[in-house]
C-alpha cells in the first residue's frame, strides 16, 4: 500500500486553503498514493469561533465534507481529512454552546464517508512560545469514541495531534486491530521540536504499527509557528519518509507482510500483563 502525508501551512482563508489542499492531494495521488492524509485544521487555521461553520457542515450546507468526498472520488483514493469542525458528534451528541467537534473524517475511493473520529484529548496547556497558552476546550467539545476502519489493505486507527501524549488511546486502537495509525496534527514549533518525533516513534514501536503523521509546518501568523516534520514511520520505529518545513507531500510504501513477520517474531502485544 502506498500512502502519503500532506504538510500544509494553512491560514484563515478557506478558499485558499482548499486550493492548496487540492493541489497537494493531486500531487500525492499522481505519485501513486492510495491513502492520503491531510493535517489537522487543513481548511482553517487560527480562526476564531468555528461553531457557525460546524453547524453548516452538520446540516449538509457546508463546503468541507463535499470537498473531501469530491477529492477522494476524483482521485480514487482513501482520504484522511485532517480535521474539520462539526456540530454533531459521531455518538449523536450536540457540541456545547459556541463549540464544535474536531472531527477526522475518512473517505473511501467512491467519495463515501467510511469512518469518523472526534478528537478526544484537547490541548489546554502553557507553552514557551509567542502565544503562551492554548485552550482548545474553549472552541471544541471532546469526543468519546476511538475509531478503527477496515480497508482492503489494513485496519486504520484514527487519532489527532494531542492524542499522541496518551498511549492508552493507541492501545485501544491496537485492541481494535489497528495496523496503521493516522495522526493529522498541528504541533506547535516549541513542543514539536522537543517531542514530535519521539512520541510518534514510540507509538509505532509499542504498537508495532505504521504511523502516518501529517503536520502543519511553518509560520501561520506573527505568533503562530508549527513544527512540520511530517513523517511516515514503520513498525520498527524507523522514519521512512519525512518533510521538513513548508508545504509538501511525503510518500512511502507500507509492507504488511513485513509487519506481520515482526509481530510474529516479537509478539509484544500478546505479552501484556496489565
Amino acid at each position: 500500500m502506498r500512502v502519503a502525508a500532506v504538510q500544509m501551512v494553512s491560514g484563515q482563508t478557506l478558499a485558499n486553503n482548499l486550493i492548496t489542499a487540492a493541489r497537494l492531494i493531486a500531487e500525492a495521488a499522481s505519485g501513486g498514493a492510495q491513502l492520503v492524509v491531510l493535517p489537522e485544521n487543513f481548511a482553517l487555521f487560527g480562526q476564531g469561533n468555528l461553531a457557525p461553520l460546524a453547524q453548516l457542515e452538520s446540516a449538509g450546507d457546508g463546503q468541507l465534507l463535499p470537498f473531501l468526498a469530491e477529492q477522494a472520488s476524483l482521485h480514487r483514493i482513501w482520504l484522511g481529512g485532517g480535521t474539520i469542525p462539526l456540530a454533531l458528534g459521531v455518538d449523536g451528541r450536540a457540541a456545547e454552546a459556541n463549540k464544535a467537534f474536531a472531527s477526522c473524517c475518512l473517505f473511501g475511493p467512491k467519495g463515501e464517508l467510511v469512518g469518523r473520529y472526534d478528537k478526544i484529548h484537547l490541548f489546554d496547556a502553557g507553552v514557551n512560545d509567542a502565544v503562551g497558552a492554548y485552550r482548545e476546550s474553549a472552541q471544541f467539545t471532546p469526543g468519546t469514541l476511538p475509531c478503527c476502519v477496515v480497508t482492503p489493505w489494513a485496519r486504520l486507527g484514527l487519532s489527532v495531534c494531542y492524542d499522541l501524549r496518551f498511549p492508552e488511546y493507541f492501545r485501544q486502537l491496537s485492541a481494535l486491530g489497528a495496523q496503521v495509525l493516522l495522526v493529522p496534527s498541528a504541533f506547535v514549533y516549541t513542543t514539536g521540536k522537543a517531542h514530535w518525533e519521539v512520541l510518534l516513534r514510540a507509538r509505532a514501536i509499542e504498537n508495532q504499527c505504521y504511523v502516518i503523521a501529517a503536520n502543519q509546518g511553518g509560520q501561520h501568523s506573527d505568533n503562530r509557528h508549527t513544527w512540520g516534520q511530517s513523517m511516515i514511520i514503520n513498525p520498527w520505529g524507523e522514519i521512512i519518509a519525512q518533510q521538513a518545513e513548508g508545504e509538501g507531500v511525503v510518500v512511502a510504501d507500507l509492507n504488511f507482510a513485513e509487519q506481520l513477520a515482526l509481530r510474529n517474531k516479537m509478539p509484544v502485544l500478546t505479552h501484556r500483563r496489565f
